[in-house]
Parts: C-alpha cells; sequence; structure tokens
C-alpha cells in the first residue's frame, strides 16, 4: 500500500499538469521541497511549544525570528527551500 490512494495519485496528476516524465520529476522535486519546509516549520513548533501565531499558548520568551533560504542537494537535483528560525 503506498503513501496515497490511486484517486489522490490521479488527482495530483490532473492538478500538475503532469504529461511527461520530466513533469512528474519537477512535480517530485516540488513536493520534497514543501515537505522538508513542512518538517521543518513542525520542528519548530514543537521546539518553542506553540503553533505560528498561537501567542495564547505560548509560554516562553523564545520565538520565531523570520525565516532565511537555503538551498539543499537531493536525488531530485539542486532545490531552494526556506528555513524558519
Amino acid at each position: 500500500m503506498g503513501l496515497w490512494t490511486k484517486q489522490q495519485l490521479r488527482e495530483f496528476i490532473k492538478d500538475n499538469k503532469l504529461v511527461t516524465a520530466q513533469d512528474a520529476q519537477n512535480a517530485l522535486k516540488n513536493l520534497f521541497a514543501e515537505t522538508i519546509q513542512e518538517m521543518l516549520e513542525a520542528e519548530m513548533d514543537t521546539h518553542l511549544g506553540y503553533q505560528k501565531h498561537e501567542v495564547e499558548n505560548k509560554t516562553t520568551s523564545n520565538s520565531r525570528n523570520g525565516k532565511s533560504k537555503k538551498r539543499v542537494t537531493s536525488e531530485y537535483g539542486e532545490q531552494e527551500i526556506i528555513i524558519p528560525r
């Protein structure tokens, strides 16, 4: 069993207008970068103890300090991602 159902895959193909293998490769590259960014955001939420813009649950003086851009290299090639600080 995969991560997505067949219906979800079909929707992904349709939404991203995937026709060629290169289209699929580019979509996977973007999906990889977006996944890494979301993982880093979740890690920051866990580290600080509250979610972004959720000041009522903030119990620490530690806070977010913007974002910065970084380049990562993977099997999908080089990709720029945005890192929370």
